[in-house]
């Protein structure tokens, strides 16, 4: 099989509003759409650098995040190549490391995946709250497509579901 193995990566905390836009983005993909066998959509979540196993297995990696690069919130932005060291010098994320420290990591280590990162401005990152702010919910279509388009382009397929999958809620076992 030819087909490049394609991680969508969503990242970022989703207990600080726009700071999980990634993620929220990745459980929209998830919901609302079937990817071919070569595509896998993951939760990143703020795992940082115990994201390198998952990145080393693909060949073309898509990170949706929230990406502070100066414009409007809700501003969408695509970084490759040198935009990404510009563009992910987030250091006032929640994440565990930065992006581009790992994807380093990755390429010491024998196997840096080629990667676009798909961003979102953000409204705000501080505040502690699930929900994504009015901008940022507004702006998730336009986010959404991006990355559609990026898997489209890297080799991968998707078609809408006709009836979106439900919300998983989790909730914790008792210890009892």
């Amino acid at each position: 099989m030819d087909d490049k193995r394609i991680l969508v990566l969503g990242v970022g905390n989703v207990l600080y509003t726009d700071e999980g836009i990634g993620v929220r983005a990745v459980e929209q993909l998830q919901r609302e759409y079937e990817f071919s066998d070569n595509v896998t959509l993951m939760d990143g979540g703020t795992l940082g650098v115990k994201l390198m196993g998952p990145m080393m297995d693909c060949d073309f990696l898509i990170v949706l995040d929230a990406v502070l690069g100066g414009h409007d919130p809700g501003s969408v932005y695509r970084l490759v190549g040198d935009d990404l060291r510009k563009g992910l010098a987030f250091r006032n994320s929640l994440h565990d490391t930065d992006l581009v420290d790992t994807l380093m990591s990755c390429e010491l280590c024998g196997n840096r995946p080629d990667a676009v990162v798909i961003g979102m401005e953000p409204t705000d990152f501080s505040t502690m709250s699930t929900e994504l702010s009015e901008t940022s919910d507004a702006s998730m279509p336009k986010f959404i497509e991006n990355a559609l388009k990026e898997v489209e382009a890297a080799g991968g397929s998707f078609t809408r579901r006709d009836v979106p999958l439900e919300e998983v809620s989790y909730v914790p076992r008792s210890a009892g």
